[in-house]
């Protein structure tokens, strides 16, 4: 008795124009939650990602998962970004400099609170894009600290509090045309990293479990 050989099945893939709706969709949708706020009306951005809704909730079955996707986006360049920072070999504390102006542009503060708002903040994928994040940023300061050139008294959690407060205003407040301060005030900010210190911090450095449990 002849046992059947299986019949191998192709894997489909997404087609090209459906990858091109879906990061017009997340693109259309970070830009709408910053200006707007989590509640922003979900054909509205369909209609600025120029995609039908049906488009849009065949891609993105609820609106959480949209926003767990827009968020896991900007985490994943903020790595790329501090990836490449990693990969210089100059001067540690202009890497680590450069790292903190790029990432501004990602508008983190506007879209890192609408996880703890209830959009998935423990889902497996956020927490796997929110601790390589962090762990680059660790590598990025410690080689600066090691170099001398980090003061010895701050944490990841400090730099990331900060450029999360420096780099946008809160999303829908109205205010994006304060963006020309930005990267004034996050210099400001990262001449007081320097070492040697000038002052004594208050406290003890913050750390990003810190950070969460508040």
């Amino acid at each position: 008795m002849q046992t059947a050989t299986p019949v191998e099945r192709k894997v489909s893939r997404p087609r090209a124009d459906a990858l091109r709706n879906r990061e017009r969709i997340v693109n259309a949708a970070r830009e709408m939650l910053v200006e707007g706020g989590p509640e922003v009306p979900l054909d509205e951005i369909a209609r600025r990602a120029g995609v039908g809704n049906a488009t849009v909730y065949r891609n993105f079955p609820d609106r959480q998962a949209l926003v767990r996707e827009v968020v896991c986006s900007v985490m994943g360049r903020t790595a790329e970004a501090a990836e490449l920072a990693l990969a210089e070999t100059g001067d540690a504390f202009e890497a680590l400099s450069r790292f903190v102006h790029v990432s501004a542009e990602e508008r983190i503060s506007a879209l890192c609170p609408m996880i703890s708002a209830g959009f998935g903040e423990h889902h497996p994928d956020l927490e796997a894009a929110r601790e390589r994040v962090e762990e680059l940023v660790e590598a990025l300061m410690e080689r600066a600290r090691a170099a001398g050139q980090l003061r010895p008294d701050v944490g990841v959690g400090d730099l990331m509090v900060a450029l999360a407060q420096l780099s946008r205003p809160p999303a829908g407040t109205g205010c994006l045309s304060a963006d020309r301060f930005v990267h004034r005030h996050l210099q400001l900010f990262l001449d007081g990293l320097r070492a040697p210190a000038r002052s004594e911090l208050p406290g003890a450095s913050a750390t990003m479990e810190d950070l969460r449990q508040t």
